[in-house]
């Protein structure tokens, strides 16, 4: 399969050209040439998730057998996703079970043992990603030690929890963490100036790793069959309506590409927090980016959206299409806290801020199926704590995480201080900018 951007439909690459790209030449995301259909009854057969990811990925990446492709999800998925009812009537997929405690685990995972496949011996990949707080960790975790890349992490400085940054900045290695004065969306801006720079991107062989990268962006697709399983097996209903924490929109594209493939969904719902621009874009026709301001769920604070651009490119930019299968909302903070602490005193369940969204929607709409539970509570651990009045001691391991004393260089929003940073990371004098 071919892969063409967003902004040229002309524009063909293969699978690692795209994936070592990133973005497309031109500024635009890359999609697979056609949407392959699933055959919906074999992968409902799929008794793991391991298994059911392999039958979804021979879809996509045919360069490689089942068996391979299993190989590589076997190890990248060695966690349980499972669905719960924090409330009567109320369903959620638990996606944080992973080695970092979040969704992202799954995407980063397949991509960082794709990637290490793709990668010559004897040329080093140099990996960059901006992170508004989860993806920094799961990029960390799923491209650690991988021979022949070099990884390259920003995150806003301050901005994020003090766990998440620790997931981080205490491996070393091949893993570097840039803490950049400022916002996600100056971080994500960076990402994408650098792999527009075609002599920088091609002497030093620069992808990214945030979800505008295909290996990072297809296999979130996955875990919607998953939660489909589930929700069939539990309810005995068909079509659920999915509802999606929505910050970068990966997550919901990946959902729409599911859809694509001919998972019944029967409608999606994003759920924003207050950096609402694609809620807006759902309720007006009109997308209108805002400065980001922080909030409590700052995984999800982002105003430029990447993703939205794949979206549009699935409904041909048609609004109206658009809202036909995805309707938007958005919760302020003291509506997410209250969440939370409503979840913990009627339900028993502590639930993260992102993923406490999700239950507003679901809450609100009454709509027939399940949200996305996107990152484990103890991640925020002093914002739920501070939602439900009552100081929660962090379980393991996420206690001995927490103290760990990691190391990042500092940068302002700067493309070519970061620039100057990965060519020191590659010529091993990173340890002097700390």
């Amino acid at each position: 399969m071919e892969y063409y951007s967003t902004r040229d439909a002309s524009l063909r690459c293969s699978l690692k050209e795209a994936a070592i790209m990133g973005l497309a030449p031109d500024g635009g995301l890359f999609m697979p040439e056609r949407i392959p259909s699933v055959d919906l009854d074999e992968v409902m057969s799929c008794g793991t998730f391991p298994e059911m990811s392999a039958r979804l990925a021979a879809l996509f990446f045919d360069e490689y057998s089942y068996e391979e492709l299993l190989e590589m999800t076997t190890r990248a998925f060695p966690f349980d996703i499972p669905m719960t009812s924090p409330a009567p009537g109320l369903d959620t997929l638990e996606l944080f079970h992973g080695p970092t405690f979040a969704f992202k685990d799954v995407g980063a995972g397949f991509m960082g043992r794709m990637m290490g496949r793709l990668a010559d011996k004897d040329r080093t990949i140099n990996v960059i990603a901006a992170t508004s707080g989860d993806t920094g960790s799961a990029v960390a975790n799923g491209f650690y030690k991988v021979d022949g890349v070099n990884v390259t992490i920003l995150f806003p400085k301050g901005k994020i929890s003090p766990f998440q940054e620790s997931q981080m900045t205490t491996l070393g290695e091949n893993i570097h963490a840039v803490a950049v004065d400022g916002c996600f969306d100056d971080c994500q801006a960076i990402v994408k100036k650098l792999l527009s720079d075609k002599d920088f991107h091609d002497t030093y062989r620069l992808t990214s790793a945030n979800s505008i990268n295909i290996l990072r962006w297809i296999p979130q697709s996955f875990f919607y069959f998953w939660g489909y399983r589930q929700w069939m097996l539990k309810t005995g209903r068909k079509d659920p309506v999915v509802i999606v924490p929505s910050g970068n929109l990966g997550n919901l594209a990946s959902g729409v590409l599911a859809r694509r493939m001919g998972l019944p969904i029967k409608a999606f719902i994003a759920a924003n927090n207050s950096n609402d621009t694609f809620a807006r874009y759902l309720a007006t026709g009109v997308c209108s980016p805002e400065p980001t301001v922080p909030t409590v769920a700052n995984a999800m604070d982002v105003s430029l959206p990447s993703n939205f651009e794949r979206i549009m490119s699935f409904y041909s930019s048609d609004w109206n299409a658009v809202r036909r299968d995805i309707s938007g909302c958005s919760f302020t903070d003291d509506e997410i806290r209250s969440a939370i602490k409503e979840m913990s005193d009627e339900y028993s369940y502590l639930s993260c801020p992102h993923s406490a969204t999700g239950y507003l929607a679901a809450s609100r709409s009454g709509a027939d199926g399940f949200w996305l539970s996107t990152a484990h509570y103890a991640k925020f651990c002093d914002v739920v704590s501070r939602s439900i009045g009552t100081e929660l001691p962090l379980p393991e391991p996420f206690r001995t995480i927490s103290l760990r004393k990691g190391k990042a260089v500092e940068s302002p929003a700067d493309a070519d201080a970061v620039k100057e940073i990965i060519i020191s990371s590659c010529s091993g004098r990173q340890s002097t900018l700390r």
